[in-house]
């Protein structure tokens, strides 16, 4: 993260949120406070955090959004991109590990406000391909499911629904990542439309700075009356 200062706003349309100066993650005042508020949209969400139930514990995650922020975002993680142990890729989801949540309001976006995701996993064995080296498949998993968190994040301080299903996904695969390898997945919102919502993402391994892959993902709200 950038220690340039920034201005950072809880919501571009409600004044019911304070503005503040954030400098690194560590030290950066909460943007959101976590009260909970109903979804201003008539229409039913698909799904929503806040009635999901603690999984696991977000008081190591840094970044600027409040505690109650990042554990329901580890929550729908969790619940969605985990399920229980005989869902697929439950011991992979499982693994990943978030190190920072923040949101800051974006200068080429005209002070629109965006957010980042920060987290870590180390590939083992269970993730490889035949020649010893991260599946694509595998990979293709985790930026499905951490790509989609800043879309969470910033629906929760938005106040509207930022959980979706995935529409689109496209990936570059630049470079392999052999057992052992510590990946970074970077995931940065893009747009928050009414149904249709985008996020891209670079996995990065933390050891040799090399980028693994590059993703752009789209989402979009799902009609109940569909599922």
């Amino acid at each position: 993260m950038s220690s340039r200062i920034l201005p950072v706003y809880a919501s571009a349309a409600s004044s019911i949120y304070e503005s503040y100066i954030t400098r690194a993650p560590s030290s950066q005042k909460l943007i959101y406070d976590g009260s909970s508020k109903p979804f201003p949209s008539p229409r039913k969400p698909w799904v929503d955090p806040a009635s999901l139930s603690n999984c696991g514990d977000a008081s190591q995650i840094q970044g600027n959004v409040s505690l109650r922020v990042k554990q329901l975002i580890l929550n729908t993680f969790i619940a969605y991109g985990a399920g229980d142990e005989q869902c697929f890729g439950h011991s992979v989801a499982k693994a990943v590990k978030f190190v920072d949540i923040s949101a800051y309001d974006s200068k080429e976006k005209q002070g629109r406000m965006e957010a980042v995701t920060t987290a870590e996993v180390v590939v083992n064995k269970s993730m490889l391909n035949g020649a010893g080296m991260l599946h694509g498949g595998c990979l293709a998993f985790l930026i499905d499911n951490c790509c989609s968190t800043p879309l969470v994040a910033l629906g929760l301080i938005q106040n509207v629904n930022g959980v979706g299903v995935t529409q689109a996904m496209n990936i570059l695969f630049h470079s392999p990542a052999p057992a052992g390898a510590c990946l970074r997945i970077i995931s940065t919102s893009i747009a928050m439309g009414g149904r249709i919502m985008s996020a891209r993402c670079e996995v990065i391994n933390k050891q040799t700075g090399s980028v693994v892959a590059s993703a752009y993902l789209n989402k979009m709200q799902p009609a109940i009356s569909k599922l």
